[in-house]
């Protein structure tokens, strides 16, 4: 890791030498000087990668290496402070160019580096063992490291991890008996790595299991159980409520969600996962909340503790896993390690097996470390290379006592797994440990935190965004993270996670390279008093008060990360001066009554700030001073009634992603300034456009841009901007807002070869058209549409079944009709089907239409008379969740006392099917 930490000081003196050139000309010799030593330790660094932990002194070295860098990272960060501080760049030129003597701040800078360079010389005397490269380059410099990304293997799939099939039966024979009896817990026990949550998975997604259980529900407990969060995720999935209702539930203490949530459940039969539950005293306060329900409800739980599991049901004899056998372990590795040629493992070197057979069985038969073996031996082509990751896995096992070798053996596996990584990635990794255990990670959010850290190098090949990506592939490939959700694409990734054991060894070396420290808040306790003064990024778990207020001085913080949800947390920073440096800040602010927050002047003052996000429950006023946030490049802010944006806001030229949005109409935002052309911009949501941006031709100026949600304010402005944005070759995502706007022209959609997800926002005029039906314009490559409020007089079906490409479609309040008509072979690939249509009486599906739907939601289709016929040829159909319906329309698919209703017949082939 240290390499990494050095490679990103030479990044970030590399980029000053070029922008700050004539500023630093009296010092520019010393920083030259300093950034060439830095690269010769960067090279060693990477020579002896993995030995450090094996060597004392050698780890107290590359610790001192680090350490340095670090400092070399603060002179430039102070330095950039003091131009800002003192007028920018042109001023400080003017002021000292015709001064003789070297100005005071640029002698200070002198001294320090001189300082830093002296140490590291002095290593570098200390170190005749190792050999340094002189070249000064290094052979993974950051600006190659797309050449590094190695796409050698594919993504080992949880669910092929290890043959589950018998253990499963086990598992859903027990969950379908029907006991009649309060808290019938089933259990599946086994140490971290074992499979336990994928064999739950698995049994929690069958489709009999489904189709058995009224309600099911999952939840990941973790070591830090919070009974209010999970009983609050329960109850909020099994009510489904209004926003009004979602509010009034999250007001309530826990005593009161019990109550609700036994009232909720007691007619249901339901299946409850708890995943990873630890203690037993964490059962005991949740199992008030689960009544006996109807007969046959259940509770799964996985945990490692088996006594945990006998105690909390002694009628059910727990599950507990096995490890593979040495023949099974090396069945698995040959399978997943040469999954493409023909070699298996009868044909063999002897070298390969020997070697193989004796790194596989030092996982214990754990598959978990099987599969991270696997893919650290995928990029590993000669005898040579096996025998290298052989000696690194053995390590020190024999020093280990004998009940911590079996864990020891899995850590030197993840170890060597992570050594192996290229070291830009490094960081990257290690920045995911400030979440929270089985947290859904967001990709977006986190590759633009991880370009606001400087992870990810600027170049001319790719867009940062892109490079990002990449890099999560990379990690993914190697089995370091998990894919929790694909998007809209069913390609790509939406949301991540990590496995408990990656997440420890993640979290141990984060604090071990002073990179990342979590500071869990005291239950009772408001104040958190930031005390390390080495610490560089720092993530607070709040406790359940919900509020952070920090203080202490802290100069040396670039990152204070909240990573739980906006709602949870509300911070107040005492001084902005204290946390100077600081890279990536959230912050949330309640009203308090106050209908308008004034954010502090003081924020300008952040002249690090990359990554801002900032929520309000009412409006928000931004100062004057955001302008000088010249190192901006995203920036949130969540609001419910109103914003006021400085016009300074739109000179940032280094700003990616601006999100403004309202909570309370999500697609109000700002309006258009004369002037705001970056051709920066990636994401842009929302802005009010005018006249302005296509008298102008503005908007072409955008050629980075791939996500933009545009609020017309009139209709002329609608068809001139939208034949401007078809020339942008990167948008792959628009949302379009017609409030108040008639006789809309959507013609030029039909040129938006590249865009593959679209929404339309507002009434659209459908009357007979000499061109046909308005949503005739909408593009063939659409993967992913949403309709809202959009009152369409004509069945839009017509048009929609035809889009080949099409996935995902919402229709919310889009079509006032009362009949609809899905036709044979129509929507080929649809996946998804939301609606919330409340005048539709009669829906009409026939046979072959939507073959691979997957999922149906119908909300409040409060006239819908009966289902439609055409369900039961859709025997791709797993789930069917219907929300506010009427009665009489649930009667029809019912089945009481052995009487199925009317409809059932067309539903029998659902899995599962939630009535809420």
């Amino acid at each position: 890791m240290a390499e990494a930490i050095v490679s990103l000081a030479v990044e970030r003196i590399s980029e000053l030498l070029i922008r700050e050139a004539v500023f630093l000309k009296d010092v520019k010799e010393e920083v030259e000087s300093l950034n060439t030593e830095l690269k010769r330790m960067q090279c060693f660094l990477e020579d002896v990668n993995g030995k450090a932990e094996q060597d004392t002194r050698l780890r107290n070295r590359v610790s001192e290496i680090r350490d340095l860098a670090y400092d070399a990272e603060d002179v430039i960060d102070s330095f950039i402070l003091e131009r800002a501080h003192q007028g920018g760049f042109q001023g400080i030129v003017k002021r000292f160019t015709s001064i003789c003597t070297k100005p005071y701040h640029l002698h200070k800078i002198g001294v320090q580096v001189k300082a830093i360079q002296t140490k590291l010389q002095n290593i570098s005397k200390n170190l005749p063992a190792y050999e340094i490269s002189r070249d000064g380059e290094g052979s993974s410099s950051v600006f190659n490291v797309q050449r590094q990304l190695r796409r050698a293997y594919s993504h080992v799939e949880e669910e092929d991890v290890v043959s589950l099939e018998v253990s499963t039966k086990d598992v859903m024979t027990k969950l379908m008996t029907e006991e009649d009896r309060p808290h019938a817990v089933v259990s599946i026990v086994g140490m971290g790595g074992l499979g336990k949550t994928t064999l739950a998975r698995k049994v929690y997604n069958h489709h009999d299991v489904r189709r058995h259980f009224d309600f099911l529900a999952w939840f990941s407990i973790s070591q830090q159980c919070k009974p209010r969060e999970v009983l609050l995720s329960v109850l909020k999935k099994v009510l489904s409520p209004s926003n009004n209702d979602r509010e009034k539930i999250e007001k309530m203490d826990e005593i009161e969600l019990r109550r609700t949530l036994f009232d909720a459940l007691k007619e249901k039969r339901y299946l409850v996962v708890l995943d990873d539950i630890w203690r037993s005293e964490d059962w005991d306060i949740l199992k008030p909340a689960f009544p006996r329900g109807r007969k046959g409800s259940k509770i799964l739980f996985t945990t490692r503790n088996r006594n945990v599991a006998s105690r909390a049901d002694s009628c059910n004899t727990p599950m507990e896993l096995s490890f593979l056998t040495d023949d099974e372990s090396w069945n698995l590795l040959c399978k997943k390690a040469f999954p493409r040629s023909k070699m298996a493992s009868q044909c063999c070197s002897e070298e390969f097996v020997k070697l193989g057979k004796e790194m596989v069985k030092k996982c214990g038969g754990l598959p978990l470390a099987i599969v991270v073996l696997v893919c650290l031996l995928a990029t590993k082509q000669s005898v040579a290379q096996w025998e290298t990751v052989h000696k690194n896995i053995h390590g020190h096992l024999n020093e280990l006592p004998h009940q911590d070798r079996q864990y020891g053996a899995v850590n030197r596996i993840l170890v060597s797994s992570y050594n192996d990584l290229p070291y830009p990635l490094k960081p990257c990794f290690l920045y995911l440990s400030h979440y929270p255990e089985d947290w859904e990670i967001p990709k977006k959010e986190l590759i633009r935190l991880w370009i606001a850290e400087g992870f990810i190098p600027e170049n001319e090949e790719f867009l940062m965004g892109d490079l990002g990506e990449k890099f999560l592939e990379e990690l993914i490939d190697r089995s370091l993270v998990q894919v929790s959700r694909r998007d809209y694409t069913g390609t790509n990734v939406e949301t991540c996670r990590m496995h408990d054991l990656l997440r420890d060894l993640c979290t141990k070396k984060a604090r071990e390279e002073k990179f990342l420290e979590i500071i869990q808040q005291p239950l009772h306790e408001l104040e958190v008093t930031l005390a390390e003064s080495m610490l560089r990024r720092i993530s607070i778990h709040p406790s359940e008060r919900n509020f952070v207020y920090l203080k202490g001085e802290h100069p040396k913080l670039r990152s204070l990360l909240f990573p739980h949800s906006e709602k949870l947390v509300e911070l107040c920073i005492s001084k902005y001066k204290s946390f100077k440096f600081l890279r990536v800040l959230t912050l949330e602010k309640r009203s308090n009554y106050k209908r308008w927050w004034h954010v502090s002047n003081e924020i300008g003052n952040l002249q690090h700030l990359r990554y801002l996000k900032l929520y309000y429950t009412r409006g928000i006023i931004l100062p004057r001073s955001i302008g000088r946030l010249n190192s901006l490049y995203t920036l949130y802010i969540n609001f419910l009634e109103g914003i006021v944006i400085p016009d300074g806001m739109f000179k940032l030229e280094r700003l990616r992603h601006i999100v403004i949005k309202s909570r309370k109409y999500s697609s109000s935002g700002f309006r258009w300034r004369q002037g705001f052309t970056s051709k920066n911009i990636e994401t842009l949501k929302f802005i009010e456009v005018d006249e302005k941006a296509a008298e102008n031709n503005a908007v072409l100026r955008w050629t980075n841009i791939q996500s933009l949600g545009i609020a017309f304010t009139g209709a002329e402005y609608v068809k001139p901007t939208l034949i401007l944005l078809a020339k942008l070759q990167r948008l792959r995502s628009v949302s379009l807002c017609f409030f108040d706007v008639s006789h809309l022209d959507l013609e030029p959609l039909s040129q938006y070869y590249h865009l593959s997800k679209l929404k339309l926002v507002g009434g659209i005029e459908d009357e007979p058209h000499p061109n046909g039906h308005v949503l005739n314009f909408l593009p063939s490559n659409i993967v992913k549409l949403t309709l809202f409020y959009c009152k369409l007089i004509q069945d839009p079906i017509a048009v929609l079944e035809k889009l080949c490409h099409l996935r995902i479609l919402y229709l919310k309040d889009a079509y006032i009709g009362s009949k609809m008509v899905c036709s044979a072979n129509g929507f080929p690939k649809l996946d998804y089907l939301g609606m919330i249509l409340r005048k539709l009486e009669e829906w009409e599906i026939e046979e072959g239409a939507m073959p691979c739907l997957r999922e149906l939601e119908l909300v409040n289709v409060e006239s819908l008379r009966m289902f439609p016929e055409g369900l039961r040829y859709i025997t791709t159909l797993q789930e069917l969740n219907l929300i506010e319906i009427s009665s009489s329309l649930e009667e029809r698919i019912e089945v009481i006392d052995g009487r199925e209703g009317e409809d059932f017949y067309k539903v029998r082939h659902i899995p599962s099917i939630h009535i809420i």
